[in-house]
């Protein structure tokens, strides 16, 4: 172990004793640190990229396909059921074999099903099958929050957590404006048929996502220190990894307020470009532009929640995260509630981007906590509360959005009151050497040297 006096030698950044960076420079690519958070947030960029690249396109893909509303519906369940069961394995796969080879093996699987799009989609069975499939990419998103933590420090880790993770979901934005770009230039330069122009649209995303997997594995490092970055698979087996993880109940309380604040988002992202459609009258054009602002809001909203958390943890401690946690995560479910009350396109809009950084910086305040939960099972605890966000998604999709008990605006009014009474149980969260948000630590944070390991 490299004494306080070298460690500015091997690292261009300050470290803490774990070397884990206790600065965050977003402008700089200095390794590992910064190289780690660049290549994190790219290559989720790139799964979210591909995930969402498939919606902008469905107006012209559902007439050759033959697609029924039921069938695009179900698509849409579809990429976050796989979400869910790879986002589950990718915490422990991470806390195994590291977040560097977990995220770019992930990658190279799932970039094939997006190639599929292009040449073996011929039938509504074998879109919902793709859509399936492409979603498991999402569970990149458990590599990108542990990498961040294994890389800096408490001070600065939920800054880190929240620009990593919102600039990576940028990415179901930009897709948005850049597929129909994709599409409408194959037909109007090369002058393709349109039911192959949207075929060879595919190919893009599928290749981005190689790409950046394979930049991952070439430049990547798991740790700080390239001594320690192979993680040490002899010293506790996956069984003990995984029961650690799951029998710690701040994990699953975690897990259900994000599945009502990112599960909430992308299903946002689903209805909210139709919904301005249907109700307001406004052309494809224009809801698909709003649809885009709504997800590309995450540049600057979820790394926000990421500040703030740190920010509230200076001054408060833990109780200042949870507070906070709870309040923005609050605003943003009275705002859902008056995005399906507000009778105005204007009025609609100005609420939604309110909704849209509460919302999205939730997420970020969310895992502003969650790498406090345990070190020991790390991974695990990503894991479950990345699956949480997905499976929200999941419930408030067919619950809500799936018949037509309810009207659109109605629906999304009662997702607001269902994030608000999810949000409540984030009051049983408690850590002995930190407190809760009602009560004080139970003993001395300095009385030992592994304190939040001892909370799995």
């Amino acid at each position: 172990m490299p004494t306080m006096e070298e460690r500015p030698k091997l690292f261009s950044l300050p470290v803490d004793r774990d070397q884990k960076a206790t600065v965050f420079r977003p402008l700089s690519i200095s390794s590992p640190h910064m190289r780690a958070f660049h290549l994190a947030w790219l290559s989720l960029f790139a799964c979210f990229f591909s995930t969402f690249s498939i919606p902008p396109l469905t107006a012209v893909i559902r007439r050759d396909l033959n697609l029924t509303d039921a069938d695009i519906s179900h698509a849409g369940v579809a990429s976050f059921v796989g979400s869910i069961f790879s986002r589950l394995a990718m915490g422990p796969a991470c806390d195994l074999v590291g977040p560097r080879i977990a995220s770019a093996t992930l990658s190279l699987l799932t970039a094939p099903a997006v190639l599929a799009m292009s040449f073996l989609v011929s039938s509504p069975k074998a879109f919902i099958a793709v859509r399936f499939l492409v979603g498991f990419s999402l569970a990149n998103f458990v590599a990108n929050q542990f990498w961040m933590s294994s890389m800096f420090s408490g001070p600065v880790v939920g800054l880190a957590n929240g620009v990593a993770a919102g600039w990576a979901n940028v990415g179901s934005g930009v897709t948005q404006l850049v597929m129909p770009l994709i599409y409408s230039v194959l037909m109007e330069s090369l002058h393709l048929p349109s039911s192959t122009a949207w075929r060879v649209s595919f190919t893009f995303p599928a290749a981005f996502q190689a790409v950046t997997a394979i930049l991952v594995l070439t430049f990547g490092q798991d740790r700080p220190n390239p001594v320690d970055s192979k993680p040490q698979k002899s010293k506790e087996s996956l069984n003990v990894v995984l029961f650690h993880g799951v029998k710690n109940y701040r994990g699953w309380v975690l897990a259900l307020l994000y599945g009502f604040s990112f599960g909430v988002e992308l299903t946002t992202d689903n209805i909210i470009a139709e919904y301005f459609y249907d109700r307001f009258g406004v052309n494809i054009e224009v809801a698909g532009m709003i649809a885009a602002s709504f997800g590309m809001a995450n540049l600057f909203s979820r790394p926000a929640g990421g500040l703030v958390s740190d920010e509230l943890a200076r001054r408060f401690g833990m109780r200042g995260r949870l507070w906070g946690l709870w309040a923005v995560q609050t605003v943003a479910g009275l705002l859902c509630i008056s995005l399906g009350r507000v009778n105005s396109l204007w009025g609609s809009i100005v609420v939604m981007c309110g909704f849209s950084v509460s919302v999205q910086a939730a997420g970020g305040l969310t895992f502003g906590v969650v790498p406090f939960v345990s070190k020991r099972s790390l991974g695990v605890i990503s894991g479950m509360t990345g699956s949480g966000g997905t499976f929200g998604a999941v419930i408030t999709q067919l619950l809500l959005f799936s018949d037509s008990r309810f009207s659109k605006q109605t629906s999304i009014s009662l997702m607001g009151v269902m994030m608000i009474v999810c949000t409540l149980p984030i009051t049983l969260i408690y850590f002995p050497p930190w407190g809760g948000m009602f009560c004080g630590p139970s003993y001395d944070i300095s009385s030992t040297t592994d304190h939040y390991s001892l909370l799995s």
